[in-house]
């Protein structure tokens, strides 16, 4: 007798030996969460035979790669529902994307949501079928002939094969997924008693061993329009967007978390509480504040600028147009031309008889970038090492031409301001000036109430950039090292770079976990260069200084999008539009209250008193949907006792406290600048009476019969 050929592998950290011919799914056959593995680095299904050396790692269904597949394998599921109910529609591109997935179709009438329902159903028979995933290398011919009545994957074959099939980086969001470049596979699904092949799709994988592992953690969650291949010079298909989870419990969760973010879109909020619009008279992406949102961008703007001035950054101005000369020396026109508005052609004169040009026009810009006109702030004169680092701040209006499709809200948009900063140091401070800049840019958000970070690291576009390979990797170490200095998980963006320099971002979580990018932190070494900057150095030789570009909220509408939601509209006090609302329980104590105020006005706090028609309980409910901080509520027994009482956000009140305890508690949370909602002293409130009772209910039965109200 002898023994069977074995294999010596490397799983999960440990050496295993194992028969020849098993796979991936027969080491992990005990554990059902595995769903995918790691083959010598590359992801592959289970399925996979492995081979003596092979170092084996499992991925999880809840891990961030098992999720990818699960939602790319739940995409290949509903397409076979969708060309079940309507057998005339053709596939376009079915991708994961971050929560869920989506696939095109090109169907002669748009999805309805009783069809997402149908197709719900569909699926559901599908996955409680099992069927199985199994891949197949093919020929481009093969592909070409079973994919003939598919004419979209006809035209990703072609991306994908031959010299030149570098363009399906090109093609599209989500290509890649369905093919790679010179390496063609199909995916079938096959009837797990006969063996037959159900279903059939163009894609490179890896999925799920078979439906079964979907579950019913999914839901099919919109339909809309969308070109193919994202272009708008395509044909515009329908766009099935999905989600799926591991359990239906995570589905929930993911559910609530959509309404939670609902509920506190900052566009819904602004129009609630009177914060900003967008007229259609303006133009798509350009935002107007009204005065109650003019509060609020004030209060950061002022914050901001008392922190850049302490911090050693000296304050400029510049136009919001240029001669479009200065692009072509900064590289704009040449890198970011399709992100600027078309020029203005202007100073053209002609001879009024003839109509024979005399005198040549000019191209103005609006400015996309603040650098370039600090540069020319820079080389205005000699520069001395002595000044270094030199730190230029600016609130600079700036103008993008972003397509109509991706403006969203205050979070994207064609006119904005930037807070931005430029610092031009020596090559020996560039280090402690990164770290400095970082160190300041984390404080400042935490001191708006942002405080869950990690870093990412974006680093050069092969085929965009300017400036030496040497000179690129200098300043990427360089920001590496001061990035995993700060502590905070660092992410990588390969290819993320702005043409000019790698860059750090810092990426922030709000408070139901979404992440935004918010402060960028770019090093730039080429710049300098072609602006011609110099510096004078010690020893008396002419030097490039390095330059950094730093915008700490990236504009000021963004930030104040993320804040709303951050906070649902409920700002911090010091932020809040309207600080403290009083509110008499009658007509009768109106005196008083005005009293109250002005006492409060004089300390600088912002403060309106009701004296509307309104009944006392509507006015109490209007202060709540208004979302004001402080609102102090007096009647008479307030009036006798010299007291207010305070209703507070949270629904707790604290009764009885005396005027000049109530100004100082008022104005000590405003000073302090405290993000946290005030609320009642626990001690003061023992047995935390709710709305209306208490001495606040009796004063409200007094005031309605006071005014006559029933």
């Amino acid at each position: 007798m002898t023994d069977a050929p074995s294999l010596r592998l490397t799983v999960d950290g440990e050496s295993r030996t194992v028969d020849q011919g098993t796979t991936a799914a027969e080491l992990y056959s005990e554990q059902r969460d595995v769903v995918v593995a790691h083959v010598n680095g590359e992801l592959k299904d289970l399925a996979i035979e492995l081979r003596d050396g092979d170092t084996v790692e499992r991925v999880l269904i809840g891990d961030p790669e098992g999720l990818e597949v699960l939602r790319h394998s739940t995409a290949h599921v509903m397409a076979q529902a969708v060309q079940e109910l309507r057998p005339d529609a053709k596939l376009g591109i079915g991708p994961y994307i971050t929560d869920g997935f989506y696939f095109d179709f090109d169907v002669e009438e748009p999805f309805t949501p009783d069809d997402l329902k149908k197709l719900e159903k569909s699926m559901l028979k599908i996955v409680n079928k099992n069927q199985i995933f199994r891949r197949r290398s093919v020929s481009e011919d093969d592909a070409r002939a079973e994919m003939a009545d598919e004419p979209y994957k006809l035209e990703l074959i072609d991306l994908a094969g031959g010299p030149g099939s570098g363009a399906m980086d090109e093609s599209a969001e989500g290509a890649s997924v369905e093919v790679a470049a010179g390496d063609l596979t199909i995916y079938d699904n096959l009837d797990r008693k006969s063996g037959d092949v159900v279903w059939r799709d163009l894609c490179r994988g890896p999925h799920l061993p078979d439906t079964k592992h979907i579950g019913n953690g999914y839901a099919l969650m919109r339909s809309a329009a969308a070109y193919w291949r994202g272009s708008e010079k395509n044909k515009q298909l329908q766009r099935i967007y999905g989600t799926a989870w591991p359990t239906k419990d995570e589905l929930r969760e993911y559910k609530e978390r959509l309404a939670e973010a609902e509920r506190r879109d900052h566009r819904k909020l602004g129009v609630e509480l009177d914060l900003f619009s967008f007229p259609d008279e303006l133009g798509s992406g350009l935002p107007v504040f009204h005065p109650k949102g003019g509060i609020i961008r004030k209060e950061m703007e002022d914050y901001s600028r008392e922190r850049h001035a302490q911090a050693g950054y000296e304050f400029v101005y510049t136009p919001h147009i240029t001669k479009g000369h200065l692009y072509e020396v900064s590289g704009h026109l040449d890198w970011y031309r399709d992100g600027m508005f078309p020029p203005m052609h202007v100073d053209e004169e002609r001879d009024p008889a003839t109509g024979e040009l005399t005198k040549p026009g000019q191209d103005y810009y609006l400015k996309p970038m603040n650098c370039p006109m600090h540069n020319l702030i820079y080389r205005s004169r000699g520069r001395s090492y002595r000044e270094l680092p030199l730190r230029l701040f600016e609130f600079g209006a700036v103008y993008r031409y972003e397509k109509s499709g991706v403006i969203h809200g205050l979070t994207r948009v064609r006119g904005m301001t930037q807070d931005d900063a430029h610092i031009y140091c020596t090559r020996e401070q560039m280090k402690g000036e990164l770290t400095s800049t970082l160190n300041f840019v984390l404080s400042l958000l935490k001191d708006y109430g942002l405080d869950d970070f990690y870093l990412e690291l974006s680093t050069k576009d092969p085929e965009k950039f300017v400036g030496s390979d040497e000179i690129w990797d200098e300043a990427t170490r360089t920001l590496q090292e001061v990035a995993q200095d700060s502590g905070l998980q660092l992410v990588p963006d390969p290819g993320g770079a702005a043409f000019y320099g790698p860059k750090i971002s810092v990426q922030a979580r709000d408070a139901i976990g979404r992440t935004w990018q918010m402060s960028t932190i770019q090093l730039d070494f080429n710049l300098p260069e072609r602006f011609d900057l110099e510096y004078q150095a010690s020893d008396g030789t002419r030097r490039r200084p390095v330059m950094i570009h730093r915008a700490l909220f990236g504009s000021v509408e963004r930030f104040m999008g993320v804040l709303t939601e951050h906070y649902a509209g409920a700002f911090p006090v010091w932020l809040s539009p309207t600080q403290v609302r009083a509110i008499p329980v009658a007509d009768a104590f109106d005196d008083y209250l005005d009293e109250f105020a002005q006492a409060l006005r004089e300390r600088g706090v912002r403060v309106e008193v009701d004296t509307s028609s309104d009944r006392f309980p509507k006015k109490i409910r209007t202060a709540s949907k208004d979302k004001i901080p402080f609102v102090v509520i007096a009647g008479g027994d307030d009036v006798e006792a010299g007291t207010v009482s305070f209703r507070f956000r949270d629904g707790s009140q604290y009764n009885g406290v005396s005027q000049q305890d109530a100004v100082e508690l008022i104005t000590g949370h405003i000073d302090r600048r405290q993000n946290a909602d005030p609320t009642a002293p626990a001690q003061d409130t023992p047995e935390a009476p709710a709305a209306g009772d208490g001495a606040v209910a009796a004063d409200t039965a007094a005031g309605d019969a006071a005014s006559g109200q029933s």
